[in-house]
């Protein structure tokens, strides 16, 4: 398998992140919200003018009608929205950089300002009658009454109001793009802990063949029919790694069957010097563990410490449920830490793994045990089925 590299990583992370923005699009939520937000702000408007305790006054005006209005132009600015985001959107995107789109996003707002402007104009017209004593209605009946207002720049309140939509899409954007740029550093760290779950796991396997291996070679003079069996158990721990290769958690009923079966075979090597004693908690057998995560701490005990016994070597394995976390534990009964300086290629790989995998959450602990020996504890958080 090729390693992957942290360079190669990061090179291919800046590409991701530096691509074009994806195809604008408002989902069906945002539509909503756009709609529902400028309704709000139409329906503020309009109680505005109900409770204004000055009233109407004497015009003789009814109230539907600036009201009726106030909706008009919330509506008018509904529908601009989505064009207005979508500015945003595109003067962000393929790396741009907004602040040169300036001008033209200026010219364009005096646009859209002065056409909902006009619109707007339209509808006051429409809706509320022209006022009393006014020849010719509206503006007097000039064709240019519309253009003298332009010219006032009387459009200059629709303009801050585009100013406004347009920031809140800039703000969109940059938040959907932090979005995005979430989603692929954690696709690319999920990428980069099973590349390393993989490797170590590939260390893991010829390291436990290797020790077998070795034992079975010991006894090949004294013991044929003991090696005849350490085989036939060797090819069904074989077996079993292979077929739980890409499991990365499994039940610790499954775990404590494979060990079981590495037990047997170190009870031949040991020649009845061996003695094995399980102290394993009914309720954590469905509990959820990483696949031999329990093999190299128990081979880590008879290597560095039962090994090095004068007399019987013991070793007792434990599990139970701590709350919301599980315990196991591993004992042998030989010299301790200080003698026996118990590290090695299993500890190192299956602590890794642990971080990996579970982060601050999981430790593997080294102790002299009360009475002699070494306890070694690995601390999970307890997950089922």
């Amino acid at each position: 398998m090729t390693p992957l590299r942290l360079c190669d990583s990061e090179t291919r992370f800046n590409k991701m992140t530096s691509q074009p923005n994806e195809r604008f699009t408002l989902s069906p939520r945002e539509i909503v919200l756009i709609f529902a937000f400028w309704t709000f702000l139409a329906t503020l408007s309009a109680v505005n003018r109900l409770l204004d305790p000055r009233g109407f006054g004497f015009r003789p005006m009814s109230p539907a009608g600036p009201i009726t209005l106030a909706f008009v132009e919330a509506w008018t600015w509904a529908a601009f929205t989505p064009l207005i985001l979508w500015l945003s959107s595109w003067s962000s995107g393929r790396g741009r950089s907004p602040w040169a789109r300036i001008p033209l996003l200026l010219l364009i707002g005096i646009g859209v300002a002065i056409v909902v402007y006009a619109l707007m104009d339209a509808a006051r017209f429409i809706i509320i009658d022209p006022p009393v004593g006014r020849r010719g209605g509206r503006g007097g009946g000039s064709a240019f009454a519309p253009l003298r207002e332009i010219g006032r720049f009387r459009f200059l309140n629709q303009l801050l109001v585009y100013l406004a939509v347009l920031a809140t899409g800039f703000a969109r954007e940059f938040f959907l793009r932090d979005q995005r740029r979430q989603r692929q550093a954690a696709h690319l760290q999920a990428q980069l802990a099973e590349a390393r779950l993989d490797a170590l796991r590939m260390q893991i396997n010829p390291h436990f063949l290797f020790n077998t291996l070795h034992a079975i070679s010991a006894l090949v003079e004294r013991d044929p029919g003991g090696v005849r069996r350490m085989i036939a158990r060797l090819s069904e721990l074989l077996r079993h790694t292979i077929d739980s290769h890409a499991k990365d958690e499994i039940p610790l009923r499954d775990e404590l069957a494979f060990l079981r079966r590495y037990i047997e075979i170190m009870e031949i090597r040991f020649q009845g010097k061996l003695v094995v004693e399980m102290k394993i908690d009914e309720s954590t057998l469905d509990a959820r563990v990483p696949n031999l995560v329990l093999q190299p701490i128990v081979e880590n005990a008879l290597e560095h410490g039962v090994n090095r016994t004068g007399g019987e070597g013991r070793i007792v394995i434990e599990s139970l449920r701590d709350r919301g976390r599980l315990v196991l534990r591993v004992r042998d009964n030989g010299p301790g830490l200080s003698a026996s300086n118990e590290t090695g290629v299993g500890l190192t790989n299956t602590s890794a793994r642990l971080a990996q995998l579970y982060g601050d959450a999981a430790s593997l602990t080294l102790d002299e045990a009360e009475g002699g020996g070494v306890i070694a504890e690995i601390v999970l958080p307890y997950r089922d089925g």
